[in-house]
């Protein structure tokens, strides 16, 4: 299970949004060091964001079970939203050169606020985690703050090193708008793998 919770974090990594839009264009505006303090800033309201979603869904799933697999269900259809947007409108990938001049605490700052501001991180946290996690399983507490946290150990790596093959990587993600249309069904296959799972595991 952890497998597949960890390919579902590196393609959250890998998917073309705000805070990845934010990092790259950093670091290609104003060098690695810039990149790296929108990185962290983002990672920064991500910690944010797992440490409340884990409090609030085991605090959810200690006042009532049956509400805990209400949100697992609709989980499964906001995650069968997101695949269908991921082929519909494909991944948006634009980035600004804005930023050259900004300090490190301004550029953090920036990244705090962008993913904190955020509502699709919100509900991504809220939806995913309770995937993973049985709703009578006297660990869930636990175990969906490890996972909210976990999901920061995959993604940084990752984003850093886009950071570190930035130029590379926007070049490549232009010119071959065909690799990204790819990586669009791989993570519409991959939410749509988790919705059916959790579906066929309340119908049983």
């Amino acid at each position: 299970m952890l497998a597949a919770f960890s390919l579902g974090c590196v393609m959250l990594a890998l998917t073309p949004g705000p805070d990845m839009a934010l990092f790259l264009s950093r670091t290609l505006s104003g060098g690695r060091r810039l990149g790296f303090a929108a990185m962290l800033g983002a990672a920064s309201g991500m910690l944010a964001h797992a440490l409340l979603a884990g409090l609030g869904l085991s605090a959810l799933l200690a006042a009532s079970s049956t509400a805990f697999t209400a949100l697992k269900i609709i989980g499964a259809a906001y995650l069968l939203w997101l695949a269908w947007g991921a082929l519909r409108r494909g991944s948006a990938f634009a980035m600004s050169g804005e930023g050259a001049g900004a300090s490190w605490l301004t550029t953090w700052l920036t990244g705090v606020g962008i993913n904190l501001t955020n509502p699709k991180v919100v509900l991504f946290y809220l939806t995913f985690l309770p995937q993973f996690v049985e709703a009578g399983d006297p660990h869930a507490g636990g175990k969906l703050l490890f996972l909210g946290l976990y999901i920061l150990c995959i993604g940084v790596p990752v984003c850093a090193g886009l950071i570190l093959i930035a130029s590379r990587f926007v070049a490549a993600a232009r010119a071959n708008p065909r690799v990204l249309r790819i990586f669009d069904y791989g993570f519409a296959g991959l939410m749509s793998a988790f919705a059916a799972r959790l579906l066929l595991a309340q119908s049983r």
